[in-house]
C-alpha cells in the first residue's frame, strides 16, 4: 500500500486520535449546523417518547435507530458541504449538484424515519 507521507500511528494511540478527531467533527457540526443542532433535539425527544411507548424493546430500537440514522447522513451531507465550500463558493452545477445529492440523502432518510415512526405509531392504535 502506498505510503501518504503522513506518519502511521497503531494500536491505541491511532484509536485516541480517531475518538479526538470523531468528538471534534460532532462539536464542529453542532457549533456550524443548524440542521445537526435540530436533529439533536429531535433524537432527544423522540428518544424519550420511544422508551415511554408501549412497545416492544424492537420497537424502540427501530424508532431511535431511525432518528440516529438521520442524524448520521446528516453529517455526511454536512461535510460534503463543507468540502465543496473550501474548494470554492462559486456557483458550479457539479457544486450545486453534489449538495442537492446530499440534502436529498437527508431527505430520504427523513422520510424513512416518519414510515418507521408512522407504522410503529399507527399499530398502538389500531
Amino acid at each position: 500500500m502506498k505510503n501518504s507521507g503522513k506518519p502511521e500511528k497503531a494500536g491505541f494511540i491511532r484509536l485516541y486520535n480517531a475518538l479526538i478527531y470523531s468528538i471534534n467533527g460532532l462539536k464542529a457540526a453542532f457549533k456550524h449546523e443548524a440542521a445537526f443542532r435540530q436533529e439533536t433535539l429531535l433524537i432527544s425527544i423522540g428518544s424519550l417518547m420511544a422508551i415511554f411507548l408501549p412497545i416492544t424493546l424492537v420497537e424502540q430500537l427501530l424508532l431511535i435507530a431511525s432518528l440516529v440514522l438521520v442524524l448520521i447522513v446528516e453529517l455526511i451531507n454536512s461535510a460534503i458541504e463543507a468540502i465543496v465550500d473550501r474548494i470554492s463558493t462559486d456557483m458550479h452545477e457539479l457544486s450545486g449538484r453534489a449538495k442537492d445529492i446530499g440534502s436529498a440523502a437527508v431527505l430520504i432518510t427523513l422520510a424513512l424515519a416518519a414510515l418507521i415512526w408512522g407504522s410503529i405509531l399507527l399499530n398502538i392504535m389500531f
